[in-house]
This record gives structure tokens, C-alpha cells and sequence, in this order.
């Protein structure tokens, strides 16, 4: 090793040229990897708003964006550039110092320095700043992916066919991703624990919509209001202007046999013509035809349906065109936010809460309605209802007073109206059971 006189005097200007240059490449590399962190994390949602409104920073973040490959690849080889060459000049001037040893205080000076100044603190400062910083560097990136681009391309080249030897197919996009991705954004929204809650619930229904079928959410026949077509035009009129519902299937022979749907609005018209003699109105003359739809469509579907048609009421058969119930515009809208009532409604929620959490629950009640009101995460594959989960859990039809325990969740069956559960007392989950 050199004696301590031996050493190059520190008024020597190329010791600090080197020094200047190492920092300089220093900045470089934390502005690489903070330009590479901002651009990954970045909002595309946000940049698509602000390119609508005209920004044309946001218009070039998303065009560097939209080829990640190509962007991280010219980042990274200009990031490597400045980290090696930083690393040899350090070298250099420390050996310069200290000898040979000078290559281990490089190794660790420089270790310390690209940690902390090139790697952290940019990039920590880039997440917490990112559509902001992308912004900022955008037209400065756009230019050194533009330098960079023969050698980044050819380094893409090399990666995706090396990629390949080993079967990864990298053109393949995963299916459903970006649908993830959004479910995930969701419950990551934060806020006022209730107002959270609703918009949640909306946003997740919006995104069920396709996996829902009409079945679902339909009113069932039974409780479906039909009217006979043959019987007397008094006797009608009075069953109609009587009723809570403005539209009214009409059958003929059996309940199976729709045979129109009958509005009241149709019918105030036809007695305003008549000068309200029932007997002048021809029942056959008002009646609009039924409209049948499957009962596997999905909500998705059946709501552009509705629109094309301009219509608000479908009879749902099943796959031997047996009339299973009915399904209405707001039924759908209603599966996005929320029960809707109007001052004619009758409000059966089939829930009612009870001491030390517990809930009292119709059977007929949708574990999909369950799930959105009190977000729980009880299964719907299988089944529809919170009778049809204990009947499908418990591979039996249980009795009155009988306990189950599914899920984390405790049930009770309450009353039991022949082969139909009826009430159920159900104990989600506590906090700390979970």
C-alpha cells in the first residue's frame, strides 16, 4: 500500500471534476429510477380525464405508458449506464487513495450512496407524488425512450424470445384482470363508513350485473298478481284500478297461459274514450303482448334489452316456456342502488335486526341482497335464497329450532311452513371471531 504522502493531494482538480461527475450521475440514476416508479404507478383513470380536457402532458404519459416494455427498458439501461459508470469513477479516484483497497470502499461508498440518494428516496418520493412527478418528466422520458429506442427495442427482443425457451407466452394477457383490478380499486375506497359502504355496494352490483340472472332477482309466480282475460269487463276493471301495480299479466285457462299484459294507464284511456261505460271497452283492444325472456339471461343483457325495446315488464319462462315469474326495469335498477319505493309500495325488506346482533331473516330473502346490505361474504352459487344455502349446507330440509353453523355464521331455523323455511335467526361472524 502507498505511504500517506504518497497520496494525491485533494487540491488536485481532477479529484473534485470526479467528484462532481459522480454526483452528477448520482442524480441521474435517482431521476431514473424515480421517472420509472412515477410512470408504473401512475393513474391511468386520472391521465385519461386530464388528456380529455386537453392536457397534452397526460396525451404523453399515456402514449409512454401504453408500451411498458419499451419504457422500462430504456429506463433501466439509462438508470445501469450511470450506476456503472458512477461505480468505475468512484473506483477509480478511491484507488487513486487508498490502493487496492480502494475497491472495496467503492463498492460500499457507492452501495451506501445508490441506495439511499438513487434508489429510496426517489422512488419513495415518486409513490407518494406520482401523477404529479409523471407529468413533470414526461416530455423529458419521451425524449431519452426516443434515444434509447434501438437498444431498448433490440433488449425487448431479446428478453421475450428468451422468455419463450421456458413457455412463457408474454403477449397473453391475463382474462379478467382489469376486472380485478377494479374490484380491488373498490375495496380499497375509503371514507364516512356508511356513504363507503353504499357506494361500494353500487359499484360492486354494477360489475355483477353479467353474472346475475334474471332468476335471481325475479318476482316469483306466486306472488305474481294474474288476472283472468274471459272474466266479466266490471269485475276486471275493479281488480285493476284496485291493484298497487300498473301492469297486470292477463292469462286464459290456466295461470301458465299469459296471454298479454294488461296497463292501467291503457285502461284509464280506454274508460275516458268510453265515457266510463265498462261495458263499451273491449278488453282484447288494450291488452299489449306478453313479452317472454329465458330466465338464464343476465342482468347485463336484459337491461340493453330494455332499453332497445323502450319497455319496463318481462315474463320469464324456464327452458319448457313455463311461466316462472316476472322481472321489471326497476327490479334491475334496484340490484344497483338500492331498494327504490315509491308511496305505493310495500316495503317487505324480510330482515329485521335483533338483540346482541342478531338478525331475524325471511327465507325467500336473496343472500345476494344479504351480502350488499350488510357486506357479508356468504356463497350464491349454488343457490339463491338463505333457505336454499341451509337446505344446500345441510343436505337435508331441517325443523323448527334446529342449529347450523356455516361460514362463520350461525343459523337457527325459526318457523317452518310446510317443506318452505320461512324465518330464520341468523349470528354473523363478530369481529373477532374473524
Amino acid at each position: 500500500m502507498e505511504n500517506v504522502e504518497s497520496l494525491p493531494p485533494l487540491e488536485d482538480p481532477m479529484f473534485w471534476i470526479s467528484s462532481g461527475i459522480i454526483f452528477c450521475l448520482l442524480c441521474l440514476s435517482g431521476f431514473f429510477s424515480g421517472s420509472e416508479t412515477s410512470l408504473t404507478a401512475v393513474s391511468e383513470a386520472r391521465m385519461l380525464s386530464m388528456e380529455k380536457d386537453g392536457n397534452k402532458r397526460a396525451t404523453l404519459v399515456r402514449k409512454l405508458t401504453e408500451r411498458k416494455e419499451r419504457l422500462i427498458g430504456a429506463l433501466l439501461l439509462g438508470n445501469n449506464l450511470v450506476n456503472i459508470l458512477a461505480t468505475s469513477l468512484a473506483t477509480g479516484v478511491l484507488m487513486a487513495i487508498f490502493g487496492e483497497a480502494g475497491i472495496v470502499y467503492a463498492t460500499l461508498f457507492m452501495t451506501l450512496l445508490v441506495l439511499i440518494f438513487a434508489e429510496v428516496l426517489p422512488k419513495t418520493y415518486a409513490l407518494m407524488n406520482a401523477d404529479r412527478m409523471a407529468l413533470f418528466i414526461s416530455p423529458i422520458i419521451n425524449v431519452v425512450v426516443i434515444v434509447f429506442s434501438p437498444i431498448s427495442e433490440c433488449v425487448v427482443w431479446i428478453v421475450r424470445h428468451t422468455l419463450r425457451l421456458f413457455g412463457v407466452q408474454v403477449d397473453i394477457v391475463n382474462v379478467g384482470g382489469n376486472e380485478e383490478e377494479l374490484r380491488g380499486a373498490i375495496e380499497m375506497h375509503r371514507g364516512p363508513k356508511q356513504e363507503v359502504q353504499d357506494q361500494r355496494a353500487m359499484l360492486r352490483s354494477i360489475l355483477d350485473l353479467v353474472n346475475v340472472e334474471v332468476e335471481d332477482i325475479m318476482v316469483h309466480r306466486k306472488n305474481v298478481e294474474v288476472l283472468d282475460i274471459d272474466m266479466p269487463i266490471p269485475e276486471l276493471v275493479h281488480e285493476v284500478l284496485h291493484s298497487r301495480y300498473t301492469r297486470i299479466p292477463l292469462y286464459q285457462g290456466n295461470q301458465d297461459e299469459i296471454v298479454g299484459v294488461l296497463h292501467a294507464k291503457e285502461l284509464f284511456r280506454a274508460l275516458q274514450r268510453a265515457d266510463n261505460d265498462v261495458d263499451k271497452i273491449t278488453i282484447g283492444e288494450i291488452v299489449s303482448s306478453p313479452w317472454f325472456i329465458p330466465e338464464t339471461t343476465n342482468l347485463y343483457d336484459q337491461l340493453q334489452a330494455f332499453r332497445e325495446r323502450r319497455e319496463h315488464f318481462a315474463l320469464v319462462v324456464d327452458e319448457y316456456g313455463v311461466f316462472k315469474g316476472v322481472v321489471t326495469l326497476e327490479d334491475i335498477l334496484e340490484e344497483i342502488v338500492g331498494e327504490i319505493d315509491d308511496e305505493h309500495d310495500i316495503t317487505v325488506k324480510g330482515v329485521r335486526k335483533g338483540p346482541n346482533g342478531l338478525f331475524l331473516i325471511k327465507g325467500d330473502v336473496t343472500i345476494r341482497d344479504l351480502n350488499r346490505e350488510f357486506e357479508w361474504d356468504l356463497p350464491d352459487e349454488e343457490y339463491a335464497t338463505l333457505a336454499g344455502l341451509i337446505i344446500f349446507e345441510s343436505k337435508q330440509l331441517p325443523d323448527v329450532n334446529q342449529r347450523f353453523s356455516f361460514y362463520g355464521f350461525d343459523f337457527e331455523i325459526i318457523r317452518r311452513q310446510r317443506n318452505q323455511i320461512t324465518l330464520i335467526a341468523v349470528r354473523p361472524p363478530t369481529v373477532e371471531d374473524e
